[in-house]
């Protein structure tokens, strides 16, 4: 099915359908940020194509750097306007360096592209580069210095842009090279419905005015400010927001989520979930992160990750993180749940390393039996290196019921529905793992209600439909030939083309001979 263009619509839209909150209908036919929308639910507003081919390809990156056979880079989330063009993240030098290219969807053809001074902050695996769309469509893009630049027109070429400052673009236009050497944004943006921006930052200690890591808020006209991570957290040993931690707003936008560290630089820490005003950042709530199976210790935080806080339907707030110690899980990590003040902590899923939770109407899945309005789909590979059998599969999950898990023994999400990955993995057989399959590579998958389906792309090279009424991983298109990679995200388009990354391509797949 295809959807004409839709006008932006004046209000948050909220229409309940199959049991669940669908996207707002201001962002109804495009895909906005990270996980589609603001709450970072992944769920299409549109009906899939059919997968039949790969449309058009693309480089999202122009120096891929590979250790060894592997590609350890975090790349950004297309974007798609309610006019289908096509907005790609590309990384274009070997340790540093981006562009932005906006594509029309039915060819690949660029229309525009656009360069930004951004700089990575230090780190391990390469971070995420992640613009945001707000709902008036203005393209939001990290620059240097915590700058970022603000595109109109995003669907034309030679469309106006301008640069702003969360400290005030005044102080950065005095002195840029103290912000660029001390100042970077280190998260996904996120915006809300009113065209204030989110995002995460660092700085090193002779930041200009003071500037400490923490998070940002940056409004279409005044109103821009910031609040340092340890402030938030209350705590004065924590560091800065969680890498690639996209911020999440409630479906009212009255809270921000974020995670928060202690670690320095880039490692693996342990830290809190902060619920903060979202027009001050003043600190609203916040709960310490927990190992499920070992909670006198802390859970820890990667910075090699992605996981970002989803919030359901019912304002529940779920965020993914690694056991403790690491390797006690299989090295899968927890999905941790909390209500929306996060003053109760509730069922946790299984699994939550580098995987952002997407949300699934009950009615999408036809053999589901249970009360729950909406379910949840995450990856849940069981890592032969970690100690598992190599089994790796994805799982819908029913967030208010629960089972014991079979690795751990804690109580956990129960399973609703999962499928196993389909092509043999034959370095973890040789290594006694009998069963072992290929890795999941997904860290937000998008999910299409309308077809009863979502879309998961997989390290043998292969993007797939998962039917949920079926169960099965059918039909398919190879887009690769297949490599170990960190993990990336699928989307559906304004026509309901699926975008899928593998090998530093992005591949349009759909329908057709």
């Amino acid at each position: 099915m295809k959807l004409k263009e839709m006008g932006v619509v004046a209000a948050l839209v909220v229409v309940l359908v199959m049991g669940v909150i669908e996207p707002c209908a201001a962002c109804a036919s495009g895909w906005r940020g990270f996980g589609g929308d603001a709450q970072h639910t992944a769920m299409s507003a549109v009906a899939a194509q059919p997968l039949s081919r790969v449309h058009w390809s693309t480089p999202v990156d122009l120096q891929p750097q590979y250790s060894g056979k592997s590609l350890l880079i975090h790349y950004g989330t297309p974007l798609v306007t309610r006019r289908n063009t096509v907005v790609i993240p590309v990384k274009t030098g070997a340790t540093d360096g981006f562009q932005v290219e906006a594509r029309r969807a039915d060819t690949g053809a660029l229309v525009w592209k656009q360069s930004t001074d951004y700089t990575l902050p230090a780190h391990g695996w390469v971070p995420t580069l992640g613009p945001t769309l707000t709902r008036r469509e203005r393209l939001i893009i990290p620059g240097a210095g915590g700058t970022i630049y603000r595109r109109v027109l995003p669907n034309r070429a030679g469309a106006r842009t301008t640069q702003r400052a969360f400290y005030g673009i005044q102080h950065y236009q005095a002195n840029p090279s103290a912000f660029n050497d001390t100042v970077r944004i280190s998260t996904p943006i996120t915006a809300d419905l009113q065209e204030a921006v989110y995002f995460g930052f660092v700085t090193t200690d002779n930041a200009p005015l003071g500037l400490q890591s923490g998070v940002a808020r940056v409004t279409a006209g005044r109103g821009s400010r910031w609040m340092a991570a340890a402030t938030a957290a209350g705590d004065s040993s924590i560091k800065k927001v969680a890498y690639n931690c996209a911020p999440a707003l409630s479906k009212d936008e009255t809270r921000l989520y974020v995670a928060v560290t202690d670690a320095v630089e880039s490692g693996l820490g342990s830290g809190y979930l902060l619920a903060l005003d979202s027009r001050t950042l003043a600190p609203l709530a916040r709960v310490r992160l927990k190992d499920v199976a070992n909670p006198d210790k802390d859970a820890l935080v990667p910075d090699d990750g992605t996981a970002s806080p989803t919030v359901g339907p019912d304002g529940d707030v779920y965020f993914g993180v690694i056991e403790n110690p690491p390797g006690a899980n299989h090295l899968r990590g927890w999905l941790l749940h909390f209500d929306a003040t996060l003053s109760e902590t509730k069922t946790p899923g299984a699994f939550g390393w580098d995987d952002t939770a997407s949300i699934v109407p009950a009615s999408a899945v036809p053999s589901y039996s249970g009360s729950s309005p909406y379910l949840l789909m995450t990856k849940y590979n069981n890592y032969a290196a970690g100690g598992g059998d190599g089994v790796n599969k994805f799982a819908i999950l029913d967030p208010h019921a629960s089972m014991s898990d079979p690795v751990s023994g804690a109580t956990v999400m129960a399973e609703v529905l999962t499928v196993v990955a389909p092509t043999p993995d034959e370095d973890a057989r040789a290594a006694q793992h009998p069963a072992a399959v290929k890795e999941w590579c997904i860290n937000t998958g998008a999910v299409d209600p309308r077809g009863k389906a979502a879309f998961l792309n997989n390290e043998d090279g292969f993007l797939y439909r998962w039917d949920f009424t079926t169960n099965t991983l059918a039909p398919s298109v190879q887009i690769t030939w297949g490599l170990f990679e960190a993990y990336t995200p699928t989307i559906i388009g304004a026509d309901g083309t699926v975008y899928a990354i593998s090998n530093g391509i992005l591949f349009a797949v759909g329908e057709g001979e």
